[in-house]
């Protein structure tokens, strides 16, 4: 029996990448899924009909969750069609590359919207139904940015320490009810890039993988492998904490 045998888990931005990962993994483990992604239907529609090949039940929908309307009617929808949500994974992410004295107003306030404020949406949105149920696990996908300072990352930093801010807030509060929040801090992994021009080097350069301790990029399933752990029973008295996923980049 996996470990999410017969739990509900809601995973946001899960058409690509550490989100395709984390619910193929999710799915691996038995639990059912409310696939959230904002675009691209039919690369969401093809995770979601691979999950159903491991054997569960799948809901598949687009959604925007930096729209609190979009991000409550997704998990009023989820809880709908399934009964609860015992999960929420949250992998919604943006990753601008500006100078602070460039980064314009829409700029910053899109990236809050995205790292941010979609957390506080959804959890406000499936809060009321966990805390009735006594039980659950909110996750969210973080960054180094709430570890370390970074350049030309001043709406990213901001956005992520405050996610992990949120966290902590919602693990205090929730915590009564066993309602559990945690945060994972990724370093360098394998993903394709939604905004290459964020990238002019193409990727990681030689000598940032050689500041990792393992010397590797890492891979969207080792992201996935520590969701399955936080969603699990296993990680029963682990709340409010941050776990930081980058191969040894900061210790």
């Amino acid at each position: 029996m996996g470990q999410l045998q017969g739990k509900i888990a809601l995973v946001a931005g899960a058409g690509r990448n550490n989100g395709r990962a984390i619910a193929l993994a999710f799915a691996r483990e038995g639990a059912d899924l409310a696939l959230l992604a904002r675009e691209k239907q039919a690369a969401l529609d093809e995770v979601a009909h691979e999950c159903e090949k491991l054997g569960v039940r799948v809901k598949a929908s687009l959604a925007d969750v930096s729209d609190p309307e979009q991000a409550a009617r997704a998990v009023e929808q989820a809880i709908g069609h399934f009964g609860r949500v015992d999960v929420l994974m949250s992998c919604a992410g943006r990753r601008a590359h500006q100078d602070f004295w460039e980064i314009s107003l829409e700029e910053w306030h899109k990236t809050f919207a995205v790292n941010l404020h979609s957390l506080f949406y959804l959890a406000k949105a499936v809060a009321p139904s966990m805390m009735k149920q006594r039980s659950g696990s909110i996750i969210a996908l973080g960054g180094l940015a709430a570890v370390t300072a970074q350049p030309q990352r001043a709406h990213v930093l901001a956005s992520k320490t405050g996610l992990h801010g949120l966290i902590r807030a919602l693990a205090l509060e929730l915590g009564p009810y066993n309602v559990r929040a945690n945060l994972i801090a990724l370093g360098m992994i394998e993903n394709v890039r939604a905004n290459p021009e964020w990238y002019p080097e193409g990727g990681y350069g030689k000598a940032e993988i050689e500041s990792v301790a393992l010397k590797r990029i890492g891979k969207p399933q080792e992201v996935a492998n520590v969701a399955v752990f936080l969603a699990s029973e296993q990680s029963s008295f682990v709340t409010g904490d941050r776990i930081v996923c980058a191969g040894g980049k900061y210790m």
